[in-house]
């Protein structure tokens, strides 16, 4: 089995709503995103021959996807009361409007699953809240 890393980072703020700690607070994070991906089988022909996926084209949807995050309000929705949203959008902070919590175990599935769709054989998803704390997904 091959196994390719690569990482990328994006720095957003979120809050947890619900929760009875600190996290319920809006906090900003330096979120770092790591994904492996894996195959029985290199490329056999063309440019690409003796790889799994270029590192180049990997890289690349890793940091786009990060990037979609980067200095970003992410909030789940109905999180916010649409007056708050009102007051946010008229200062013209970024918002990011998630369907799930927005927590390390979540951002993990959901790059899993965006990196999956997108073709890409992803075997671990691995999101770090901060330098000692992560939490990864794989299937």
């Amino acid at each position: 089995m091959y196994r390719l890393k690569t990482a990328a980072a994006f720095d957003s703020a979120h809050f947890l709503a619900g929760y009875n700690g600190k996290c319920a607070n809006l906090h900003g994070h330096h979120w770092v995103t790591e994904v492996c991906i894996s195959g029985e089988e290199l490329q056999k022909d063309g440019q690409q021959r003796g790889m799994l996926l270029d590192f180049g084209d990997l890289k690349k949807a890793v940091r786009n996807l990060a990037d979609s995050f980067d200095h970003a309000l992410i909030y789940e929705t109905g999180s916010l009361r649409q007056t708050t949203l009102a007051a946010l959008r008229e200062e013209q902070f970024r918002m990011i409007e998630v369907p799930y919590r927005p927590t390390a175990e979540n951002f993990a599935k959901a790059f899993y699953e965006a990196l999956t769709a997108a073709g890409i054989p992803v075997l671990r998803v691995t999101v770090y809240e901060t330098p000692d704390n992560c939490a990864s997904y794989e299937v």
